[in-house]
């Protein structure tokens, strides 16, 4: 297995990517994505207080009180925007603790890999080795790469430009609202007046066009 290309250094961004082996499919249902979510959720903190195990067996009320309950202990990462596609997934991460991006990816890569595995009743490796990351510069890279972010679904023609904000497996919808406990969006929404002005610069496929060229370096398809 190749080794990493860069340093991943504590307090810097980076822009996080696996995809299926093969670009095979890695989410197959509505409950895959939730799952996944969850173990996202769960593994982004440094030694959680309850099994991975236990907590799926919480309602989902509780779920949100243990979540909100954690929300000042110490993070591995900050997930600052993501999308979930049907063969492959894209973070933007803040590395909190040493090597704690690659803790985070190895454990919740590994968790979804074994519920796959028990689920489908196959074996061996989901994702295509390795996962990879760009380190992000300057605040401007960082608000062009979210908007390339939320736009993967249209893109792919998953859905419409107009309906965005239904995708239920990206943050877009979480920096439109406001009220995620899983992301810290604040390095981007602060420079917006508004969620509404972040959901007008999303829209701006002209202007998507045209900035696209500065991020080729951060994108990995």
């Amino acid at each position: 297995m190749a080794g990493r290309k860069i340093i991943l250094a504590t307090d810097e961004y980076y822009h996080v990517f696996n995809r299926g082996i093969a670009r095979q499919p890695i989410f197959f249902t509505k409950r895959d994505y939730e799952r996944f979510l969850l173990t996202t959720s769960y593994y982004r903190f440094v030694n959680p207080p309850l099994k991975l195990s236990r907590l799926l067996q919480l309602s989902q009320e509780l779920r949100n009180e243990y979540f909100k309950n954690l929300l000042t202990s110490n993070k591995l990462v900050d997930i600052t925007s993501f999308v979930l596609m049907p063969n492959h997934f894209h973070f933007i991460l803040r590395q909190n603790h040493d090597r704690g991006i690659s803790i985070f990816m190895s454990q919740l890569t590994n968790s979804y890999t074994r519920y796959i595995n028990t689920k489908q009743e196959r074996m061996g490796d989901l994702m295509q080795g390795v996962f990879k990351a760009v380190h992000i510069e300057t605040d401007e890279q960082m608000l062009h790469l979210s908007r390339y972010i939320h736009l993967n679904p249209v893109t792919a023609h998953l859905i419409t430009l107009e309906k965005l904000s239904a995708y239920r497996w990206s943050s877009f919808l979480d920096y439109l609202q406001e009220k995620s406990t899983l992301l810290e969006p604040h390095i981007v929404l602060s420079q917006f007046k508004s969620p509404k002005e972040y959901e007008q610069f999303v829209h701006d496929q002209a202007g998507y066009q045209h900035e696209l060229k500065k991020i080729e370096h951060l994108l990995f398809e």
